[in-house]
């Protein structure tokens, strides 16, 4: 098993990482730390094989941290999960051993993607038959395949109707949502069954006087 530190000073995207982590195979989370100085604390207690690190923490750059844990004789390899889109701070978390970035706000689906990767890079052992080996190892780290959507669902339509569920913090049905976005009820049901599916919405019943009840899809929100 790998085990792993989720580093996020955000209580409620720490949870969701934690559960995501624990959700893939091979992987689980060894502790949580919210905060520069929890997770030197947790590193001194528990050995991990990867730290899933948020870069902005209340006490410190997460960089900061990894760079202190390098001189400190840590190796854990590192995938920094972060809003930050500064290609120099990219640059300087490879030269410290980070391995990837995941950009906030992501899916289950992208973390999971990520993290096979990574395991299967780590399982890669002996000595590697010539350069294109070599090259295919560090393919699979550093090439991900972007995720790909279910038959018949689109990219701007998607995007749509994320726009939509984010709108209304107390919900919308998929023939409100449909409604706004001038698409059937069935077309919008399918979209927003595939943001539940991938882990960016809840659905919620919500029983009226008769019938059956309403379904209400809620953006589910990823922290800073």
């Amino acid at each position: 098993m790998i085990q792993v530190l989720v580093v996020e000073d955000d209580p409620v995207a720490a949870d969701a990482h934690r559960l995501y982590v624990g959700r893939v195979p091979g992987f689980v989370v060894a502790a949580v730390a919210h905060s520069r100085a929890e997770a030197v604390r947790a590193l001194d207690r528990t050995p991990v094989d990867l730290l899933l690190l948020d870069l902005y923490l209340p006490d410190g750059h997460g960089l900061h941290l990894l760079r202190s844990l390098r001189a400190a004789g840590h190796t854990a390899d590192v995938i920094a999960v972060t809003s930050a889109r500064d290609l120099a701070v990219v640059r300087e978390g490879v030269s410290l051993g980070v391995v990837q970035y995941v950009l906030k706000p992501f899916t289950f689906a992208t973390l999971r993607d990520r993290l096979v990767r990574y395991a299967e890079f780590r399982a890669a052992a002996g000595e590697a038959s010539g350069q294109d080996e070599v090259d295919r190892a560090l393919g699979v780290l550093r090439a991900p395949q972007p995720t790909r959507l279910p038959k018949g669902l689109s990219g701007p339509t998607l995007e749509a109707v994320t726009r939509v569920l984010r709108a209304a913090p107390d919900g919308v049905t998929a023939s409100a949502a449909g409604t706004e976005l001038g698409i059937s009820r069935i077309t919008a049901r399918r979209y927003l069954e595939h943001l539940v599916t991938v882990g960016r919405a809840v659905r919620t019943p919500v029983y009226g006087h008769v019938g059956r009840p309403e379904l209400y899809y809620r953006w589910v929100s990823q922290a800073h």
